[in-house]
Formats: structure tokens, C-alpha cells, sequence
């Protein structure tokens, strides 16, 4: 099984470079795994808690049960991956299963700030995108998808953003095979990436 993992800041363009990777393979030839669906439940905490929950931070993850779900996938068990609500900081009663497969997709921002995960990565990938790009997308993002005013927003990506992005992401580039600038624009980087997961859906044994 091959492992790779991509991160980057968040709002860099993870989630397209991964779309992208996949839309150009075969259907069902690769599982992955989010590390969003691997926030700790903080469903019971108050309205107002939820507001100021660092997810931008190495122990808003249940690390454990991300590593123990790979080691899983590895030994060819399918897993429960959780789902995460953004809007009720919970995570659902339903699970999504995944199969395993030739090669598995870890993908999230704190992904390499782990180091038992770390190890079980074989290509490390780290999306880079310019500062005033991730912050419009993630602007874009959090008033459409989770549910915050613009004013929230802001002021969430000065409190935690911003200062975890400098404090724990941005140093685990040192630990990438491939950085990619650009995100999802990056073609080349794309088909790169493309080109080594074909080669191990297209070994024999």
C-alpha cells in the first residue's frame, strides 16, 4: 500500500489538488482518508465554546484513532471513518466505510505534525499557497460551509489561524517530498502526483 499524505495551510487548496488527483484515475482505485473527520466531538460544549475552538491546532485531532484506522486500511480492513460537523462541532452518528486500497490519500493541515504519522507516510506532498489566496478562500469557505459571519471569520483567523498556521504548519514543510505551489493550479505538480499513483495501481503484485 502506498501512503500519501498532503498538507498545507488551510484555505491553500488541499481539497482541489486531491479532487484533481483522483478525477484523473479510475473510479474507486484510491480511498482517502480527511483528517477533519478526525476532530475530537465537541458537541457538548456551549454555543459560545464552540465559537472559540482552536481546529487549527495538533490537539483538536484524535491522532489515535487517525493512525489506528490507517494501520487497519494497511492490513486490508475496511474502516468507519467519522464524519465531522463543522455547524454542531460533533461528529454524526453515521460513519462513512472505507476500503482499502492499492493507495490511500491522507489529506489535512496538521497531518505532518504528528510523528507516528509521519512515519506511515511514503510521499510527503505540501500544498503552498500565498497568504491573501488562503485567506479569501477560507472567507469563502467558513460564511458558505460552516456557517460564520464575516466578522467571525476575521476575527477567527487573527485568534487562531493565522498564529497556528506560523506556530505548527508552516514548519512541517521541511518534512515534504513535493511541495506544490499554487494549489490546485499546479498541473504539473497534479499530474506528477497522478503519474506515481498509476504506477503503483498498475503493479502485478
Amino acid at each position: 500500500m502506498l501512503i500519501i499524505g498532503i498538507a498545507g495551510g488551510s484555505g491553500s487548496g488541499k481539497t482541489t489538488v486531491v479532487n484533481k488527483i483522483i478525477n484523473n484515475l479510475n473510479k474507486g482505485s484510491v480511498s482517502v482518508i480527511s483528517q477533519d473527520s478526525y476532530y475530537k466531538d465537541n458537541g457538548h460544549l456551549s454555543q459560545e465554546e464552540k465559537q472559540n475552538i482552536n481546529f487549527d491546532h495538533p490537539s483538536s485531532i484524535e491522532f489515535e484513532l487517525l493512525i489506528k484506522h490507517l494501520d487497519m486500511l494497511k492490513k486490508g480492513q475496511s474502516i468507519p471513518m467519522p464524519i465531522y460537523s463543522y455547524i454542531t462541532c460533533a461528529r454524526e452518528k453515521e460513519t462513512i466505510s472505507v476500503q482499502p486500497t492499492k493507495v490511500v490519500i491522507v489529506e489535512g493541515i496538521l497531518i505532518f505534525t504528528n510523528f507516528e504519522l509521519r512515519k506511515r507516510i511514503d510521499v510527503k506532498t505540501y500544498v503552498d499557497a500565498d497568504d491573501d489566496d488562503r485567506l479569501m478562500r477560507i472567507i469563502w469557505r467558513d460564511i458558505e460551509e460552516r456557517g460564520r459571519s464575516f466578522r467571525q471569520v476575521l476575527n477567527h483567523y487573527q485568534d487562531f489561524v493565522k498564529p497556528m498556521h506560523l506556530q505548527f504548519i508552516e514548519p512541517t514543510k521541511r518534512f515534504a517530498d513535493i511541495i506544490v505551489p499554487q494549489g490546485g493550479e499546479n498541473t504539473v505538480a497534479i499530474d506528477i502526483l497522478t503519474s506515481r499513483i498509476q504506477m503503483k495501481l498498475d503493479e502485478k503484485f
